[in-house]
Protein backbone atom coordinates (compact mmCIF):
# COMPACT_ATOMS: atom_id res chain seq x y z
CA UNK A 1 0.00 0.00 0.00
CA UNK A 2 1.24 3.21 -0.98
CA UNK A 3 2.10 6.17 1.60
CA UNK A 4 -0.45 8.47 0.09
CA UNK A 5 -3.37 6.02 0.99
CA UNK A 6 -2.27 5.74 4.45
CA UNK A 7 -2.65 9.32 4.58
CA UNK A 8 -5.79 8.31 3.13
CA UNK A 9 -6.61 6.49 6.14
CA UNK A 10 -5.70 8.59 8.85
CA UNK A 11 -7.04 11.95 6.96
CA UNK A 12 -10.52 10.10 7.05
CA UNK A 13 -10.45 9.94 10.84
CA UNK A 14 -8.21 12.34 12.01
CA UNK A 15 -10.32 13.51 14.87
CA UNK A 16 -9.38 10.22 16.78
CA UNK A 17 -5.43 11.15 15.94
CA UNK A 18 -5.87 14.45 17.26
CA UNK A 19 -8.28 13.82 20.44
CA UNK A 20 -6.88 10.56 22.00
CA UNK A 21 -3.82 12.14 23.21
CA UNK A 22 -5.65 15.31 24.10
CA UNK A 23 -7.57 13.10 25.90
CA UNK A 24 -4.29 11.85 27.55
CA UNK A 25 -3.05 14.95 28.81
CA UNK A 26 -5.89 16.01 30.25
CA UNK A 27 -5.93 12.87 32.11
CA UNK A 28 -2.50 12.45 33.14
CA UNK A 29 -2.92 16.07 34.88
CA UNK A 30 -6.35 15.30 36.60
CA UNK A 31 -5.14 11.91 37.54
CA UNK A 32 -1.61 11.28 38.04
CA UNK A 33 -0.31 11.14 42.08
CA UNK A 34 1.42 14.32 43.53
CA UNK A 35 4.74 14.41 43.77
CA UNK A 36 6.51 12.48 47.19
CA UNK A 37 7.42 15.78 49.26
CA UNK A 38 11.37 15.63 50.96
CA UNK A 39 14.12 17.77 51.22
CA UNK A 40 17.68 16.76 50.89
CA UNK A 41 20.68 19.11 52.84
CA UNK A 42 24.27 18.31 52.04
CA UNK A 43 27.72 19.07 53.97
CA UNK A 44 30.74 18.79 52.83
CA UNK A 45 34.33 17.51 55.02
CA UNK A 46 37.98 16.92 54.49
CA UNK A 47 39.76 14.20 56.14
CA UNK A 48 43.05 15.26 56.87
CA UNK A 49 46.58 14.24 58.26
CA UNK A 50 48.99 17.72 59.48
CA UNK A 51 52.43 16.32 58.11
CA UNK A 52 55.28 15.17 60.33
CA UNK A 53 58.00 17.65 60.37
CA UNK A 54 61.27 15.84 59.44
CA UNK A 55 64.82 17.44 61.21
CA UNK A 56 67.27 14.73 60.00
CA UNK A 57 68.80 14.87 56.33
CA UNK A 58 66.28 11.70 55.01
CA UNK A 59 63.56 11.47 52.23
CA UNK A 60 60.38 12.38 53.34
CA UNK A 61 58.77 10.94 50.17
CA UNK A 62 57.08 14.44 49.59
CA UNK A 63 54.59 14.06 51.93
CA UNK A 64 52.85 10.96 50.23
CA UNK A 65 52.26 8.80 52.95
CA UNK A 66 50.34 11.82 54.66
CA UNK A 67 48.10 11.98 51.57
CA UNK A 68 47.71 8.62 51.19
CA UNK A 69 46.61 7.96 55.40
CA UNK A 70 43.96 10.82 54.57
CA UNK A 71 42.66 9.02 51.81
CA UNK A 72 42.47 5.34 53.96
CA UNK A 73 40.58 8.09 56.71
CA UNK A 74 38.08 9.32 54.08
CA UNK A 75 37.32 5.28 53.42
CA UNK A 76 36.69 4.28 56.41
CA UNK A 77 35.00 7.92 57.92
CA UNK A 78 32.20 6.84 54.87
CA UNK A 79 31.47 3.09 56.21
CA UNK A 80 31.45 5.00 59.95
CA UNK A 81 28.72 7.10 58.69
CA UNK A 82 26.74 4.78 57.34
CA UNK A 83 26.52 2.47 60.59
CA UNK A 84 24.43 1.96 63.21
CA UNK A 85 26.28 3.15 66.34
CA UNK A 86 26.76 6.24 64.66
CA UNK A 87 23.21 7.17 64.19
CA UNK A 88 22.71 6.46 67.56
CA UNK A 89 24.97 8.89 68.42
CA UNK A 90 23.39 11.42 65.75
CA UNK A 91 20.09 10.36 67.43
CA UNK A 92 20.75 11.51 70.77
CA UNK A 93 22.06 15.28 69.82
CA UNK A 94 18.78 15.20 68.40
CA UNK A 95 17.09 14.27 71.70
CA UNK A 96 15.59 11.54 70.50
CA UNK A 97 13.29 13.13 67.64
CA UNK A 98 14.59 11.25 65.14
CA UNK A 99 15.15 7.40 65.59
CA UNK A 100 18.72 5.75 64.44
CA UNK A 101 17.34 3.80 61.60
CA UNK A 102 15.51 6.42 60.06
CA UNK A 103 18.88 8.27 60.10
CA UNK A 104 20.80 5.96 58.95
CA UNK A 105 18.24 5.39 55.86
CA UNK A 106 18.43 8.94 55.44
CA UNK A 107 21.90 9.41 55.18
CA UNK A 108 24.38 8.90 51.86
CA UNK A 109 27.72 9.20 52.40
CA UNK A 110 29.89 9.96 48.96
CA UNK A 111 33.57 10.27 48.96
CA UNK A 112 35.94 11.90 46.20
CA UNK A 113 39.79 11.12 47.26
CA UNK A 114 39.81 12.75 50.60
CA UNK A 115 36.53 14.81 50.22
CA UNK A 116 32.96 13.38 51.73
CA UNK A 117 30.15 14.70 50.34
CA UNK A 118 26.99 13.76 53.17
CA UNK A 119 23.42 14.19 51.95
CA UNK A 120 20.22 13.62 53.84
CA UNK A 121 17.02 13.72 52.61
CA UNK A 122 14.22 13.93 54.84
CA UNK A 123 10.91 14.51 54.56
CA UNK A 124 10.94 18.31 55.67
CA UNK A 125 13.77 20.94 55.18
CA UNK A 126 13.67 21.66 58.44
CA UNK A 127 14.46 17.77 59.56
CA UNK A 128 17.16 17.09 56.77
CA UNK A 129 18.75 20.76 57.91
CA UNK A 130 18.32 19.49 61.58
CA UNK A 131 19.74 15.88 61.47
CA UNK A 132 22.77 17.15 58.48
CA UNK A 133 23.51 19.39 61.62
CA UNK A 134 23.76 17.11 64.21
CA UNK A 135 25.93 15.07 61.64
CA UNK A 136 27.75 17.76 61.23
CA UNK A 137 28.41 18.36 65.24
CA UNK A 138 29.13 14.87 65.58
CA UNK A 139 31.75 14.34 63.46
CA UNK A 140 33.14 17.38 64.82
CA UNK A 141 33.18 16.44 68.27
CA UNK A 142 32.89 12.93 68.39
CA UNK A 143 34.15 11.30 65.47
CA UNK A 144 37.26 9.92 67.37
CA UNK A 145 35.54 7.30 69.07
CA UNK A 146 34.87 5.70 66.19
CA UNK A 147 37.72 5.88 64.64
CA UNK A 148 41.12 5.10 67.01
CA UNK A 149 43.28 6.87 63.85
CA UNK A 150 41.37 10.54 64.42
CA UNK A 151 42.86 10.49 68.20
CA UNK A 152 46.38 11.37 66.95
CA UNK A 153 47.38 14.98 67.48
CA UNK A 154 47.89 15.04 63.48
CA UNK A 155 44.58 14.00 62.13
CA UNK A 156 41.92 16.44 61.58
CA UNK A 157 38.25 16.69 60.20
CA UNK A 158 37.38 20.10 58.34
CA UNK A 159 33.71 20.74 57.15
CA UNK A 160 34.25 22.58 54.09
CA UNK A 161 30.76 23.29 53.49
CA UNK A 162 27.93 23.45 56.43
CA UNK A 163 24.82 21.86 56.37
CA UNK A 164 22.76 23.51 53.01
CA UNK A 165 19.30 22.84 51.30
CA UNK A 166 19.58 21.49 47.60
CA UNK A 167 16.72 21.88 45.25
CA UNK A 168 14.93 18.67 44.63
CA UNK A 169 15.27 17.48 40.47
CA UNK A 170 12.59 16.06 39.18
CA UNK A 171 13.34 12.10 38.74
CA UNK A 172 13.70 10.73 35.52
CA UNK A 173 10.38 8.30 35.39
CA UNK A 174 8.68 11.87 36.12
CA UNK A 175 10.21 13.29 33.35
CA UNK A 176 9.48 10.75 30.98
CA UNK A 177 5.81 10.18 31.95
CA UNK A 178 4.26 12.48 29.87
CA UNK A 179 6.01 12.02 26.24
CA UNK A 180 5.55 8.43 27.37
CA UNK A 181 1.95 8.63 27.52
CA UNK A 182 1.90 11.13 24.56
CA UNK A 183 3.40 8.25 21.98
CA UNK A 184 0.98 5.49 23.43
CA UNK A 185 -1.84 7.28 22.49
CA UNK A 186 -0.91 8.20 19.50
CA UNK A 187 0.29 4.50 18.33
CA UNK A 188 -2.81 4.07 20.02
CA UNK A 189 -4.91 5.97 17.77
CA UNK A 190 -3.18 5.04 14.47
CA UNK A 191 -4.41 1.57 15.35
CA UNK A 192 -7.86 2.24 16.32
CA UNK A 193 -7.94 4.28 12.72
CA UNK A 194 -6.07 1.52 11.17
CA UNK A 195 -8.62 -1.18 12.74
CA UNK A 196 -12.18 0.83 11.67
CA UNK A 197 -10.81 1.10 7.89
CA UNK A 198 -10.21 -2.30 8.09
CA UNK A 199 -13.80 -3.07 9.02
CA UNK A 200 -15.39 -0.18 7.33
CA UNK A 201 -17.36 -1.87 4.21
CA UNK A 202 -17.80 1.88 2.67
CA UNK A 203 -16.98 1.98 -1.19
CA UNK A 204 -15.39 5.85 -1.30
CA UNK A 205 -13.18 5.57 -4.37
CA UNK A 206 -12.51 3.62 -7.25
CA UNK A 207 -9.60 2.01 -5.30
CA UNK A 208 -12.13 0.08 -2.97
CA UNK A 209 -14.23 -1.22 -6.07
CA UNK A 210 -11.45 -2.76 -8.04
CA UNK A 211 -10.59 -4.48 -4.99
CA UNK A 212 -14.06 -6.24 -5.17
CA UNK A 213 -12.71 -7.51 -8.64
CA UNK A 214 -14.73 -5.49 -10.49
CA UNK A 215 -14.05 -2.82 -12.89
CA UNK A 216 -14.73 1.21 -12.86
CA UNK A 217 -15.68 2.50 -16.60
CA UNK A 218 -15.64 5.81 -15.09
CA UNK A 219 -15.44 8.23 -12.09
CA UNK A 220 -17.48 11.28 -11.09
CA UNK A 221 -15.10 13.91 -9.82
CA UNK A 222 -15.42 15.57 -6.64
Amino acid sequence: MELRQYWRIISRRLWILVLLPLVVVAASFLVRPQPVQGATANLRLAVGIVPEEGNGKFFTYDRYYSWLTAEYLADDLSEVIKSRGFADEVSKRLGGTVAPGQIQGATNPQKNHRILTVSVSAATEQQAMDIAGAIAATLRESSDHFLAQLNAQNAAISIIDPPALVPAAPGLRQKLDLPLRLALAVVAALGLIFLLDYLDESVRDAGDIESMGLTVLAEIPK
